[in-house]
């Protein structure tokens, strides 16, 4: 920042000139308290409804959308009639939307994402060209896509330099479309971890990364971690509990740290009201993880037995994320599209992250939809859907998954997940039924969220 001044010291007449000019701003609308409210209608007619928290298939339905919010629910259809006359005596808009054969879902959520960058053969080498500001352009685009993917909510795990804060506000205050965004921030990890941002740079350029950088090494620095996060505009807690795949350093599933300082980053985060996610892969770190009292396992690559049991007495969340690890396995058997040291890593986590999610919903842990999003493309989310179901996961649990569990996780579990009266209006659609063949979550062909249409017919509605 440029400003010399601390805050709260401006002169008081500029502080009153600029709260003139911001009133001047705004629309007539916003200033005229008494004016009688508009009614923006939208009348969504589908051949099957998803009821995710019965977990149950519905009939034909017709959903009332007014004002962003869904107001009536109705079994089979509708005269549309009495809703058109009522928008316009209110000076509003009227839309109908048929959905013929299409099951209609809440908006999806992801819980693992990050939004902010996207794999690429270049990644390594762009991190010393790019500005903060070229990734966050890019995440415009990352956020788009994921909406008409028809994921109108995520959990943004991790970005390089509170980027995601930034989209957050900008989707938030309407100026570019992406889902609604749960965001960490930065990752919380240790020195050479999983999260240090120099992992891999020549000696002058590593530095110390410390608490500001999410860089920690005792439960003091666990402390001023979270706190900075709070004053960042984070809305939850990323930790690096354990070694990964893309990083530079040598181990995947290593613990990388203490109990105590998982416990000190609970415990700041929870005074705060953050909830915590873990990256952990390794059985160790895993266990750490939720005896120190983290609120979600993301990954859980090694997980055994014993941790899943732990899980299941700690009412610890498990995001299992197996298309990363399909995408990295894949992609390691390019030559050079990773460092040596990462593509080895991601042959050894790739193959096994399936097979774990598989026991863990058999063991009966508490499982999240979320796919690691830039790991792999953004947009192709919902092939999630799909790996979770040939690892032994019914489909309308998946869907659940992604609904109603994952807003439990987020604490959102009444306003997210469910076509409800009263609630926003995040609608989806889908051609077929998805219980009867899971891949056709790849296809969205509708998309709403917050009553705004963002795709029709499969093609996006607005630019």
């Amino acid at each position: 920042m440029m400003n010399d001044l601390p805050a709260g010291s401006f002169p008081m007449v500029v502080r009153r000139v600029l709260a003139l000019a911001l009133t001047l701003s705004l629309p007539v609308a916003a200033l005229a308290t008494d004016a009688p409210a508009r009614h923006d209608v939208s009348v969504l007619h589908c051949a099957r409804l998803l009821d995710t928290a019965a977990g149950k298939m519905l009939g034909e339905t017709t959903v009332i959308v007014d004002a962003g919010r869904i107001k009536e629910l109705h079994a089979g259809s509708v005269d549309i009639a009495p809703y058109k006359d009522a928008a316009a005596r209110a000076g509003g808009s009227f839309q109908y939307v048929d959905l013929p054969d299409a099951t209609c879902l809440p908006g999806l959520i992801d819980s693992h994402t990050h939004l902010t960058f996207e794999t690429s053969p270049t990644g390594y080498a762009d991190q010393f060209h790019w500005n903060t500001a070229d990734y966050a352009i890019r995440s415009t685009v990352y956020a788009r896509r994921t909406l008409l993917a028809g994921f109108t909510t995520v959990r943004n795990l991790a970005d390089g330099n509170n980027e995601s804060i930034a989209l957050r506000n900008a989707i938030n205050a309407g100026i570019v479309p992406g889902p609604r965004i749960f965001t960490a921030g930065k990752a919380i990890g240790t020195t050479g971890g999983h999260a240090d941002p120099t992992d891999g740079y020549r000696m002058d350029l590593a530095g110390d990364p410390g608490p500001k950088d999410g860089i920690i090494n005792s439960p003091q620095d666990a402390w001023k971690a979270v706190r900075q996060h709070y004053k960042d505009g984070a809305d939850l807690i990323k930790i690096m509990p354990s070694g990964g795949v893309l990083d530079e350093s040598a181990s995947a599933d290593n613990p990388q740290m203490t109990l105590d300082e998982i416990k000190a980053i609970v415990a700041a985060a929870h005074d705060y009201g953050f909830t915590v996610a873990a990256h952990a892969h390794g059985a160790e770190a895993i266990r750490r993880a939720i005896i120190g009292g983290v609120d979600s396992i993301e990954h859980g690559t090694f997980m055994n037995a014993e941790d899943m049991k732990l899980m299941k007495e700690h009412g610890t969340w498990y995001v299992p994320t197996i298309i990363a690890g399909k995408y990295v396995e894949q992609m390691a058997a390019t030559p050079g599209y990773y460092p040596p040291q990462v593509a080895r890593k991601a042959k050894e986590v790739g193959p096994i992250i399936q097979a774990t999610a598989g026991r863990a919903y058999k063991a009966g842990v508490k499982i999240a939809f979320g796919t690691d999003a830039a790991v792999y493309p953004h947009g192709q989310n919902a092939k999630e859907f799909e790996y979770m179901v040939q690892a032994g996961m019914p489909p309308m649990f998946v869907l659940q998954a992604a609904t109603t569990h994952a807003a439990e996780l987020l604490h959102k579990q009444d306003q997210l997940g469910r076509i409800a009266v009263g609630r926003g209006a995040d609608v989806i659609a889908v051609p077929g039924n998805p219980l009867d063949d899971i891949t056709i979550m790849q296809h969205v062909s509708f998309v709403m969220k917050d009553g705004v249409i963002y795709k029709e017919a499969g093609k996006a509605t607005l630019q």
